[in-house]
């Protein structure tokens, strides 16, 4: 019996491995994943192995799959605070400059409001939020002040953000362990 399609099969799984690597978008490298789960079953199910593929279409494919679009989607936000009354078109444009710069790395802003400045800072301290967006007392020139306390979204924003609506400062805060 001639098997040369086997061949071909089985090449397809380096190509598959090679393509999520190189993929930059996070939503086609899943789907690309779930493609080479499907192929390494096939390779199992047509090598007699019928235990391991279904294993493998089971747990490799459809769990993986799933529980890395739990993992992206989660992960791929940015959660800005605001002050709940301090919505205005400056803001507005500020938000839209932010997602704009956000959605060239898959990624997606979400604005949480809170009741004042202190709650505010303390969920930025918390963890609970990635950045705060305040209007500054003095607004004369430059309206709001963002503060980030993660430095790889300051280093995007600072050299991305062509807003001159808002002045950047990044912020360190201290570690769980060190709060407890």
């Amino acid at each position: 019996m001639n098997e040369s399609y086997l061949y071909v099969i089985v090449a397809l799984l380096p190509l598959t491995a090679a393509m999520v690597m190189l993929q930059s978008n996070p939503y086609q490298a899943l789907v690309i994943r779930g493609v080479l789960g499907a192929i390494a079953a096939l390779v199992y199910a047509l090598l007699g192995a019928a235990d391991v593929s279904l294993t493998e279409a089971l747990m490799g494919t459809m769990l993986a799959v799933t529980l890395y679009a739990v993992a992206i989607r989660s992960s791929l936000v940015m959660r800005l605070g605001v002050i709940a009354e301090e919505t205005d078109t400056v803001l507005e444009q500020l938000k839209t400059q932010l997602q704009t710069v956000l959605s060239k790395r898959f990624m997606r802003l979400e604005l949480v409001a809170y009741s004042d400045r202190q709650a505010l800072q303390q969920a930025l301290m918390d963890k609970d939020i990635h950045a705060v967006c305040i209007r500054q007392d003095n607004p004369e020139t430059i309206p709001y002040e963002t503060t980030i306390r993660l430095p790889y979204l300051y280093d995007i924003f600072k050299n991305e953000l062509t807003a001159a609506n808002t002045i950047l400062t990044c912020i360190e805060t201290p570690k769980l362990e060190e709060k407890h």
